[in-house]
């Protein structure tokens, strides 16, 4: 006997941009997993994600990308500690129990980020283009690894904030790391 469908994917809106769905399934075909398969959820309102999981009983994950990383919260039932503390998710697991629905949200995005970082940088400022969750993610890594940052934005919105049209030359030169956390 085999194992039950695993349905695992992405949401966000809109979606045509997303190569998840081919990696994961080329990646879950190379492992023997070919129970697991994974999907493009394109969500036009967030309001919509209770009913996604009502309507897929096999859906085991998802990630989450722009623009509900940080509007997906108010619908999950738990975060973990790191996802409390960015204050965005883009990983969503989905457990299921004696006809009950579970939903736990964590930001993988940290992590990845201070590990790729940790043994690469040494002392320097950062850019952080974008101020939504995955820039809070970016912002949360470089604060472990103890580099000062500036967010950039659209409009600038407070301290430790500069807008796109204030960036100049020394800017650049001053913050040897520019972190791009915008859908550009």
């Amino acid at each position: 006997m085999g194992h039950p469908e695993e349905l695992y994917g992405l949401i966000g809106f809109p979606l045509g941009h997303s190569w998840s769905a081919s990696y994961f399934n080329e990646k879950f075909r190379n492992e023997g997993q070919s129970h697991k398969r994974y999907m493009l959820f394109p969500l036009a309102d967030i309001e919509d994600f209770p009913a996604l999981i009502q309507d897929q009983p096999s859906l085991a994950g998802l990630n989450v990308t722009i623009p509900y990383k940080e509007k997906i919260i108010p619908y999950l039932d738990e975060l973990d500690p790191v996802a409390i503390e960015i204050g965005a998710v883009n990983t969503i697991m989905i457990s299921r129990k004696n006809g009950s629905v579970r939903t736990k949200g964590f930001n993988t995005d940290a992590d990845g980020f201070y590990l790729t970082l940790k043994d690469e940088v040494g002392e320097c400022k950062a850019l952080i283009l974008g101020t939504g969750g995955a820039a809070k993610a970016v912002a949360y890594a470089l604060t472990k690894l103890e580099i000062p940052y500036t967010f950039v934005s659209r409009k600038k919105k407070g301290s430790g904030i500069c807008s796109y049209d204030e960036l100049n030359v020394e800017m650049i030169k001053y913050n040897k790391l520019i972190v791009n956390t915008s859908p550009l």
